[in-house]
């Protein structure tokens, strides 16, 4: 058996604001009725974590449930649980219309932080990054330069970013050009 290992082995830069890729997440897509009070108790269960908002994420000791979309979910949960917890999922789901699929090994996900952050994503996506516009618990989709991308502030002003893996080199230069001291443009 293959040993595990994140997409960039713990890559990180420190620059307008430190970059660090996260390691091994277990993450789950879950796709069904958000309202379903079923569904609702199965991501409790999975996550210790309530079913969000619109564009937010709820968060537990245990793990986190980003909304993606108004009927898809991503689970964050501990990368040894994923399989474990998706079975549960799937199980806990059986009369829904509801998928739950493992999808782990095909994202990265990065941490972004410093007082330089939103500064460093505002210039590869096209959101804006103002303290009253993106607030902790905010979660959004968006585009990252060229792919696709979405990110999450915690309470601690860091940036959880979360992108395909197969591009997740891509991403991490990305950000580190956009970290880089002088490349500072002094918006946010």
């Amino acid at each position: 058996m293959s040993d595990l290992v994140s997409a960039l082995a713990g890559a990180r830069y420190a620059g307008l604001a430190t970059i660090e890729e996260a390691g091994l997440q277990g993450m789950i897509t879950l796709r069904g009725d958000l309202s379903s009070k079923t569904l609702q108790k199965a991501v409790k269960a999975a996550t210790g974590a309530e079913v969000p908002q619109t564009r937010r994420i709820s968060t537990s000791d245990s793990g986190a449930v980003a909304w993606m979309s108004p009927d898809e979910l991503l689970l964050l949960v501990p990368y040894d649980e994923v399989e474990e917890k998706t079975a549960a999922m799937a199980e806990a789901l059986s009369g829904e219309h509801a998928l739950a699929v493992n999808v782990s090994d095909a994202r990265a996900i990065f941490t972004l932080s410093g007082a330089g952050a939103r500064e460093v994503l505002g210039k590869v996506c096209p959101v804006d990054f103002d303290a009253s516009a993106v607030k902790a618990g905010d979660f959004r989709r968006t585009r990252m330069a060229q792919v696709a991308a979405a990110f999450w502030l915690d309470e601690a002003e860091t940036f959880h970013i979360v992108c395909f893996r197969s591009v997740a080199d891509y991403v991490f230069n990305l950000l580190k050009t956009s970290a880089h001291p002088q490349s500072r443009v002094g918006v946010y």
